[in-house]
């Protein structure tokens, strides 16, 4: 197979809500140019925590890279595990403004589009191979109604008439120095982060029946 037909996009978003640092947005730089199998190459794109903004950046990396997958990647400040989410809505319902003040209340992100779209990544593999690595991992049945559910519904909307290629999310924890966001919560450190995300891109690209196991988290 051409090896530049095997790209893997990870999106990552800027640092949001007031605190200089975004887990997700330190990660690019790492993972761009990795390559997760001899055949495939990761490339790697910031996206502006902007409704809107950042589906046009969606739009540019999906047109330069034309990837077989994409993972994007968020914060959740909430979260202590890596959260694999399951399901995009069509909602906009931000509790703070994004990075241009705006702050949209129950609106669709697609007018007329479909309620909601499930992940297509194996998620439930996903998750085990990052817990398989002793790192803290959960299945999420919840991405949120901010910027992140809205490039989550905005991507799996886009590729819904390009069925070979797999797509989802996951929001990472945050990190250790990010304290006034932890609340007693422990960081994941970013080489953690990093391997967690390398699990879940292998398990992207070779695992084509997805594990059976129950579980997930709705808050």
């Amino acid at each position: 197979m051409n090896e530049d037909r095997r790209t893997v996009l990870v999106t990552g978003f800027e640092p949001f809500g007031g605190d200089p640092v975004n887990p997700s947005e330190r990660l690019l730089p790492l993972l761009d140019g990795w390559r997760p199998a001899p055949t495939a190459v990761v490339r790697s794109w910031r996206l502006p925590c902007v409704f809107g903004a950042a589906l046009q950046g969606l739009d540019e990396a999906l047109a330069r890279w034309r990837p077989e997958v994409v993972v994007a990647l968020g914060m959740a400040a909430s979260r202590a595990a890596v959260s694999v989410e399951r399901v995009a809505i069509n909602l906009d319902d931000a509790r703070i403004p994004d990075n241009a003040g705006a702050q949209p209340v129950d609106m669709p992100v697609v007018s007329n589009g479909p309620a909601a779209y499930f992940s297509t990544l194996p998620i439930k593999a996903a998750v085990h191979a990052v817990r398989e690595l002793g790192l803290p991992a959960e299945l999420s049945h919840t991405a949120g109604t901010f910027v992140c559910n809205h490039v989550f519904y905005g991507l799996m909307h886009r590729l819904a008439a390009r069925p070979g290629v797999r797509a989802g999310f996951v929001h990472l924890p945050c990190l250790p120095e990010q304290v006034q966001l932890l609340q007693g919560r422990p960081g994941l450190a970013i080489g953690d982060q990093l391997l967690a995300v390398q699990a879940i891109v292998r398990a992207a690209l070779d695992v084509a029946v997805d594990l059976r196991i129950s579980g997930g988290r709705v808050d």
